[in-house]
């Protein structure tokens, strides 16, 4: 694969998206589950960072049999651009926006019995049938029918029952989520026992055919019995473990879909004794050289890795010296004498993991590819 600083020389900032570390990630997910198990592909939050449109498209190519949004911008964004795969918005929507959802195929979720009534009016009054999915809250404490309780599952299973046969609804799926999968096994099965409950007390009242999903990243990989229907696997299929243990559930690895480059604006001469960046925050005790990076917190690059985080430039692991600053910050390459201006650096990939970062800042990979802000163009990366 080329660098792709061969191709857009003028670039201050960008991430590379990698389709093929896309399709990696996808193939070995999918190699996890069961015949016929289906596979939604979690694309909210403009594809976790990694640039919604082309991952979409090249998801819907490899054949993923639905996709996942958070709200109705995003999904119509995707109807927008030509995916026609089943998107499923996994948030609220307003009822009133229902004529929208008809008109773009989108499936909804029902988040509790009142909102799933709301639709249902809304349907009617439109002239349509909405799919949706109910959700069924296990023990996340979010949203859904609530099953917290021996009662609360008897009557979580009766409104949905009446769900399933409201008219303008098509109650295609139920699902729910996972709070601590990557955690605790106990709280995990707690949870996976009450959707089973769930699902078998609805069949007892002839509620059956739907798509029964629960299992996002972490119980596809720790936790085969929860596969049921469909998975939903997030942040692995941008190439990363929900937890560190995870690395070894799975034999053909994950590759990071995302390298986050800036490039080398200036290599400096700082004299020992001279203060760098805001608040004089370090000061170097010997003569330095320090390449300033066009990357600072406005792109997404937490303040919190100021003096911390080493970021991978001229063959080696170059820290980061003095506060970050809202577009630029400085990194240590008294070391690495071939930095020159016009170098490009890795924030994060390969070499240099976003985990580690997000230990130092005490947050996880998720936060910090979302971060990664609007500015920074996302280039799909060329292969050889």
């Amino acid at each position: 694969m080329k660098d792709i600083c061969e191709q857009n020389e003028t670039a201050r900032a960008w991430a590379e998206i990698h389709l093929e570390h896309l399709a990696h990630n996808y193939r070995a997910l999918r190699a996890c589950t069961p015949e016929g198990c289906r596979f939604l592909a979690p694309v909210k939050a403009n594809a976790y960072g990694h640039g919604v449109i082309p991952v979409a498209k090249h998801l819907e190519a490899l054949g993923a049999d639905y996709l996942a949004v958070a709200c109705l911008a995003e999904a119509q964004a995707l109807r927008a651009a030509g995916i026609r795969a089943p998107i499923l918005i996994l948030g609220y929507t307003d009822p009133a926006q229902v004529p929208a959802l008809l008109a773009g195929q989108i499936t909804q979720t029902a988040i509790s019995p009142a909102h799933a009534l709301a639709l249902s009016k809304a349907a009617g009054q439109a002239g349509g049938v909405l799919k949706v999915h109910c959700k069924a809250d296990t023990g996340m404490t979010r949203l859904g029918f609530f099953c917290g309780t021996e009662e609360a599952a008897a009557q979580a299973a009766s409104d949905l029952a009446d769900v399933c046969v409201m008219q303008g609804l098509e109650v295609e799926g139920i699902f729910t989520h996972f709070s601590d999968a990557d955690g605790s096994e106990a709280y995990t099965m707690a949870q996976f026992s009450r959707f089973l409950t769930l699902r078998e007390d609805l069949r007892a009242r002839g509620i059956s055919g739907q798509i029964w999903h629960c299992a996002a990243s972490a119980a596809v990989l720790k936790y085969p019995c929860t596969h049921l229907d469909m998975i939903r696997p997030g942040i692995a299929l941008y190439g990363h473990f929900p937890a560190p243990d995870m690395e070894y559930l799975l034999r053909e690895g994950l590759r990071p879909v995302m390298t986050l480059k800036a490039r080398v604006a200036d290599v400096r001469e700082i004299p020992a004794g001279v203060p760098v960046s805001y608040g004089r925050t370090w000061t170097p005790a010997r003569a330095s050289r320090l390449a300033v990076l066009a990357i600072g917190y406005a792109d997404g690059l937490p303040r919190l890795c100021s003096n911390r985080l080493s970021v991978s430039l001229g063959g080696g692991m170059a820290r980061i010296v003095g506060r970050v600053c809202m577009d630029m910050c400085m990194v240590d390459v008294t070391d690495l004498p071939g930095v020159r201006a016009g170098d490009a650096a890795e924030i994060y990939g390969v070499h240099a993991p976003v985990e580690r970062a997000a230990e130092i800042v005490d947050t996880i990979s998720y936060e910090l590819l979302c971060a990664v802000s609007a500015r920074v163009p996302r280039v799909i990366a060329r292969q050889d």
